[in-house]
């Protein structure tokens, strides 16, 4: 071989050499990005500045978190290398970083009820994944415990209604037992009554509570004098109780 070929190859293999060394970063050149990446309550995520990634920019989209129970988890990644890339990411107010992990270096900073993590790397490829939590304010467990006790409430409404029905109920069938018991007491002391005052007993009894001298003459369309004379005989029996009240005479059964 002689020295024209020698140098030949001796340039071949130096160009080669420059071009495994340089290719990494001529790929690298490719994507760069300098963005803000904010994320609200909902999970909507905002990523708005300059790059050349075609897939990278986005407006309140939910693609790339994700939520299970009470942790949020943000994920964006993009596998393409980038020559540099600068971010800064604001989480939604009262947020908790459980982990984090990021391509390139990074730091966390706090801006009033945010968290705020930057970061930047260079020939690399872009990845930032965080969890998350959003810590509830007073209001809200206020609200919650707002709710518990509505909901409380309500069954205990429900239990003291259910309950006075119950005790009206009971109340009830003991007044009905206690009128039939009285209905076959008075049943059995009938005998020996005319029907005037069989009629004025049942009327007593049928209106279960007291009725005036005057209530009893209309309901039964018997004479004044009649009425009084029958309901003298009856208290004189020992079936009926007068009390006097102004100018009428109030009636009721008397009790054995």
């Amino acid at each position: 071989m002689n020295n024209s070929q020698n140098r030949f190859c001796i340039i071949l293999i130096f160009f080669l050499f420059l071009v495994l060394v340089y290719l990494p970063s001529v790929y690298a050149d490719e994507y760069y990005a300098d963005i803000s990446i904010n994320v609200d309550d909902s999970g909507f995520v905002i990523i708005d500045g300059v790059t050349n990634h075609p897939n990278l920019l986005a407006e309140n989209t939910e693609v790339y978190t994700s939520k299970k129970q009470s942790y949020w988890l943000l994920n964006i990644t993009k596998e393409e290398v980038f020559s540099d890339f600068i971010f800064s990411l604001t989480l939604p107010q009262r947020s908790s970083i459980n982990y984090i992990t990021s391509s390139g270096s990074f730091r966390i900073e706090a801006d009033a009820d945010n968290l705020v993590v930057k970061g930047f790397g260079e020939n690399e490829s872009f990845s930032v994944v965080v969890q998350y939590q959003i810590n509830k304010t007073s209001d809200e467990n206020l609200s919650l415990d707002w709710n518990v006790l509505l909901i409380l409430g309500f069954f205990i409404l429900i239990l003291i209604i259910f309950l006075v029905f119950a005790i009206f109920q009971n109340k009830r069938k003991n007044l009905a037992c206690s009128n039939k018991k009285l209905a076959n007491d008075v049943d059995h002391d009938l005998r020996g009554l005319n029907n005037r005052q069989k009629k004025i007993i049942k009327l007593l009894i049928d209106h279960n509570r007291p009725l005036t001298q005057a209530e009893i003459q209309k309901e039964l369309n018997i004479p004044k004098a009649a009425v009084s004379r029958n309901i003298h005989s009856l208290e004189i029996k020992g079936l009926i109780e007068i009390e006097k009240i102004g100018m009428s005479n109030l009636i009721r059964l008397k009790k054995k």
